[in-house]
């Protein structure tokens, strides 16, 4: 089919849909998880809208078509192109630049070549795809040049862009051989959204030193004459669904079933991250591993739950990061586990959304430490299924969602003596402290859920600031 007119264009790294093969044989489309999609789901259809994005196969363009009434753009990749722009550029180059530099970034040349190369195409699949005076909303680290490319390829566009993970700050940006050209993309859009206020200032600061543009708190004066506002806008979840399905009785038979397996253990703390250097699964692991040690729990009565989804495993980084993790979790379970009784519950696989409420129905505390992580979905889909208000929360304060929930036990992760001690007290708090903490963040969660979320990007960029007028000095 030919590509609709949107008056919404989404334009992601990957479409909200992945190719499955039917029982039939023949190929299908089956819905990805996510909240994104949750989110903008509503606001696509009010709104004649499309998404643009990768089918996540090489070589792979089926051409736009319709799937549950949601119009589909794909933009295919090449091997090459999968290799050099995606796990190359974004995620051995930015990803851990973005992260604090958690690991050495790569910088090389022919990969920044794709990563150009590819975001002109998302940028002119846009530009065919946007009806007049159309919306288009760009997102995450895969496409900082598409705003400015496509500006320039369609000036009556409002554009916006959101940024799902950290953005660093001007020491670790720097680093960046092509910073200015990122920087320029970026600034095609008229909102430019961060998980936190640090975030957005780090870009206005950034913007102001290495391009030379005017700037004011979270303005950036253009010298075409246009206003590009930098905001926080934190994302967050379906806290009704979330909520609903931890509330049904497959989820509470499944949770109950977990401890069973367990050996109804008195305390069930859990992990649930995508298997990636940032999000510290390793010092979490050795703190509890020498709380066992120490006495403070016992095998008999307390497991600790780690769920690490498989991840980017064509990355040399993360096939060693898995190795190292598989080591340290073979050595704690020798050293401390009883025959049926391990320290530690491993599992390197995905889960479905019911098996995750499951999950953290099950876990009295859930252990949340990245090192650095833009938002961390996973702490707030916990707070949402508990719903009894009870459970503890141990959470990163270099998570996004450590801004929203101040309740949780908020621990340094570099800290493994201050985790342990967080740790212990989780485990051993109050009811009483427990349901005060819990009813806190349950209240935050249900009143900033993702539709909020999506509502007021919208609204702001609806509202973007006119022409400032201002006489501005050429960039030397």
């Amino acid at each position: 089919m030919t590509s609709p007119a949107a008056d919404l264009v989404i334009v992601a790294n990957r479409l909200p849909v992945d190719r499955v093969t039917l029982p039939d044989g023949g190929q299908g489309w089956r819905r990805s998880p996510g909240g994104l999609v949750t989110a903008l789901e509503p606001v696509m259809r009010s709104n004649d809208g499309a998404w643009i994005g990768w089918t996540g196969q090489a070589d792979d363009d089926p051409g736009a078509f319709v799937d549950d009434g949601l119009s589909l753009v794909p933009v295919p990749l090449s091997g090459g192109e999968i290799e050099e722009f995606y796990e190359g550029f974004s995620n051995a180059t930015l990803w851990p630049l973005y992260h604090d530099v958690v690991a050495k970034p790569e910088f090389h040349r022919e990969w920044w070549e794709a990563y150009v190369r590819v975001n002109q195409r998302f940028a002119e699949r846009a530009a065919e795809v946007a009806a007049r005076d159309a919306t288009v909303w760009v997102h995450d680290y895969q496409l900082q040049l598409v705003p400015q490319l496509l500006r320039e390829l369609r000036p009556d566009l409002r554009i916006g862009f959101f940024l799902h993970i950290p953005f660093p700050p001007t020491e670790l940006f720097g680093q960046m051989p092509w910073r200015r050209e990122l920087l320029e993309g970026l600034l095609g859009a008229d909102v430019v959204g961060f998980q936190l206020t640090g975030a957005a200032g780090n870009f206005v600061r950034l913007v102001r030193q290495r391009v030379g543009h005017k700037t004011h708190r979270d303005l950036v004066y253009m010298p075409d004459g246009r206003t590009v506002q930098a905001m926080a806008f934190p994302i967050s979840i379906d806290t009704a669904a979330f909520e609903e399905l931890a509330r049904s009785d497959s989820v509470t038979e499944r949770a109950a079933a977990i401890r069973t397996a367990l050996g109804n253990p008195e305390r069930i703390l859990l992990g649930i991250d995508r298997l990636d250097y940032t999000k510290g699964i390793n010092p979490r692991l050795r703190a509890w591993s020498e709380l066992v040690a120490e006495g403070h729990f016992s095998v008999r009565d307390s497991v600790f739950v780690q769920v690490a989804t498989p991840s980017r495993e064509r990355v040399q980084q993360y096939r060693v990061l898995r190795d190292d993790i598989d080591r340290l979790v073979g050595r704690i379970n020798g050293d401390l586990g009883r025959l049926g009784s391990p320290a530690i519950a491993y599992m390197h696989s995905s889960f479905p959304r019911h098996e995750m409420a499951a999950l953290y129905r099950a876990a009295d505390v859930m252990v949340v430490t990245p090192f650095r992580d833009g938002m961390n979905l996973v702490a707030k889909e916990y707070v949402a299924c508990r719903y009894d208000n009870d459970g503890a929360l141990v959470l990163s304060e270099f998570a996004g969602a450590a801004n929203e929930l101040r309740q949780a036990w908020l621990v340094n992760p570099w800290d493994i003596n201050g985790m342990k001690e967080a740790l212990v007290e989780a485990t051993r708090a109050e009811p009483k402290e427990l349901t005060r903490r819990m009813k806190a963040m349950r209240k935050t969660v249900s009143e900033n859920d993702v539709a909020a979320w999506a509502n007021r990007f919208l609204a702001e960029l609806e509202s973007a600031r006119p022409a400032h007028n201002k006489k501005l000095r050429p960039v030397r």
